[in-house]
């Protein structure tokens, strides 16, 4: 198919005013999640983007120096666009003044901010929704929760999520702690749907090193499963070879270029929406996925705000019956609540970005 881009790129934009707030809270992974959302207002209208960005100190700097004149510089917005040229205003932009993210893929979860905010932004002026503008429908959305076993790895919060919600289904994170009784304890409960290996991050807290005795009690004790983001070394490769076709990658996936890079076509993809940095982007991935038989569905980084609508939006109009990482948020509380939301997930009255 084409890139819907073209729906949306020529939709009018009028931004008055930018404006930031904060939100933070703790996480079932036993870290506090914080995000930045942007809110640029115009028209009577405001839309609202999230960036995702992981270190808590780029949120502080940005929040820190706001109002002041490196950042009403850089996030001097005021004026009229249509999209594209909205998009490529934030081509000359400083996202992060005055101080550098500590990592670089926070300049494209920023973007996303900001991007999405005024796609909103646009879609709200016009009076529509992104399905409405695209002439695609909301499907009700699969989605699955991911959650981490602790150290020492323990079945007790599937468990207890499983009492809760009997038909849930999982994305886990397999560690070199996993035992084989981990693995059969988890694999009789017929629920878990995607493994990441965590095997493509580098200079994280959730870093997996390559492991193979961990990659063959993963592929032969879950056989049905999608198994996401192996690193291929010697004593994987061969592993990784045999279950090719249930191979899925996330991390590595910034745009139709990076699909290019992996070590084979995909069958899998996790869509990521943050970590394409612009719409066009993202849109010409979607785009490249149909034509080439690519199976997806979405993942989640945990927002906190607007960031979960929307990628519960998107996946509702682009891959619905997907194992989708993009549960409510009440997944990720540190205790699990005793009335969960059931997958799927029924549209919410669409409006702009999200629901």
């Amino acid at each position: 198919m084409d890139s819907e881009f073209s729906h949306v790129a020529d939709l009018p934009l009028t931004i008055d005013s930018v404006d930031i707030t904060q939100q933070e809270r703790d996480t079932s992974s036993g870290f506090v999640r914080k995000s930045t959302t942007f809110a640029l207002s115009g028209d009577g209208e405001t839309g609202r983007g999230e960036d995702v960005t992981y270190d808590t100190e780029d949120h502080d700097a940005l929040a820190e120096g706001w109002g002041g004149s490196d950042t009403d510089e850089a996030y001097d917005l005021a004026g009229e666009y249509t999209f594209t040229e909205f998009s490529a205003r934030l081509d000359e932009i400083d996202l992060f003044p005055g101080k550098e993210p500590e990592r670089d893929t926070a300049h494209h979860y920023r973007r996303w901010g900001l991007e999405s905010a005024g796609l909103d932004l646009a879609l709200r002026q016009a009076g529509e929704s992104l399905g409405s503008v695209l002439g695609r429908t909301y499907d009700p959305v699969r989605f699955v929760a991911s959650t981490r076993l602790g150290d020492p790895p323990s079945t007790a919060r599937v468990e207890t999520l499983l009492d809760r919600v009997p038909d849930a289904e999982f994305k886990l994170d397999p560690t070199a702690e996993w035992t084989a009784e981990i693995v059969d304890d988890l694999a009789a409960t017929g629920a878990v749907r995607i493994l990441d290996i965590k095997g493509q991050y580098k200079g994280t807290e959730v870093d997996q090193e390559p492991d193979a005795a961990l990659y063959e009690l993963v592929f032969e004790g879950f056989p049905d499963a999608v198994v996401e983001d192996p690193a291929l070394v010697p004593e994987t490769e061969a592993l990784v070879a045999a279950n090719r076709d249930r191979i899925s990658w996330d991390v590595p996936i910034t745009g139709v270029d990076s699909i290019g890079e992996l070590p084979f076509p995909p069958r899998w993809l996790n869509v990521k929406p943050s970590r394409f940095g612009t719409v066009e982007s993202l849109f010409e991935t979607l785009a490249y996925a149909d034509d080439h038989g690519v199976q997806l569905y979405g993942g989640g980084q945990f927002e906190l705000d607007v960031g979960r609508g929307q990628i519960q939006a998107l996946a509702s109009l682009f891959y619905p019956d997907g194992p989708n990482d993009v549960a409510p948020g009440v997944y990720n509380d540190p205790e699990v609540p005793e009335d969960l939301p059931t997958s799927p997930l029924e549209p919410g009255e669409p409006v702009g970005l999200g629901f």
